[in-house]
This record gives C-alpha cells, structure tokens and sequence, in this order.
C-alpha cells in the first residue's frame, strides 16, 4: 500500500534525481569509456553507511575523500544505487564502493558541470524554521502590482 504524503520534499526529489545525473554519467563512462577530455571529480563521505574502503583510506580520510576519474582506473560498475571502481593508491590497485547517497560532489571540469549535493544541511534549517513566527513579524499584507504599468504604450 502506498504512504500518503503530509507534504512534497522538493529538495529531496531535486537531489534524488540529480545523483540519477551522476548515476548517468558514470554508466555511460562504464560501458564507452570518458569520451574526449572528460574526467570526473567525485566526492563523498567516507564514514557514510556502504562506503567500502581500504583501512588505510579510511584512516587517512576520515569524513571526505575526493576521487578523480580520469585515465587510471578500471572495473567500473554502476548499479542503481551505488557504484565500485578500482583505483590505484601507492602502486596497489584497490577497489571502492561508493552509494550514490554518499556523494557531495560531482563535477566535469572538461565540460564545465558540477553538483553539490549539500542539501541536507539546508533541508533542516529550513524546518527548524517556525513559519507562524516569521509570518508574525510580517504585518504588512502583501502588495500586488500591476504589470500594465512597466508596459510601453
């Protein structure tokens, strides 16, 4: 059966889908490569729940880490959720696992695109927010204006 809502989260559709960009992006560079100067910049949280990591990354990156996705990398896989990706780190070849969730940012410096996904943080300051409290201060009844009047005649 499905939930009935109380209210939409825009903010957690725009992110839900733009990480479907991300998501995008990386199976079109698992099944044809980067194309041309593509490379991605992917950061993430490293303490996030299904991050897998290497000891030693989690050591030395304890909350963030940023991986680039260039010419040095190989086995990547996307699912829907998260995706896993082999990267070299002082000669040895380790494997990562990254949901999608995890992500703070993404970016294509080539073709000049980039996401931040930090709107967790602005989610909850809004619903700290007592509305009845800032509707209160606002006494003054809102002012409708005519657009006839900035038309050329």
């Amino acid at each position: 059966m499905t939930d009935i809502l109380n209210e939409i989260n825009y903010d957690k559709l725009i992110s839900h889908n733009l990480l479907g960009v991300v998501r995008d992006a990386l199976k079109i560079a698992s099944t044809q490569g980067l194309p041309g100067e593509n490379h991605f910049y992917i950061t993430f949280k490293t303490n996030f729940e299904g991050v897998e990591l290497p000891r030693m990354l989690q050591i030395q990156y304890p909350e963030n880490m940023t991986i680039v996705l260039q010419h040095q990398f190989s086995d990547l896989s996307v699912s829907n959720d998260k995706f896993s990706v082999t990267l070299v780190f002082g000669g040895v070849p380790y494997k990562l696992v990254i949901p999608f969730q995890a992500i703070t940012y993404f970016a294509d410096p080539f073709a000049k695109f980039g996401l931040s996904f930090e709107m967790t943080e602005r989610v909850s300051k809004l619903e700290d927010m007592d509305v009845e409290k800032a509707q209160k201060t606002n006494d003054k009844p809102a002012e409708v204006v005519s657009i006839d009047s900035f038309r050329k005649k």
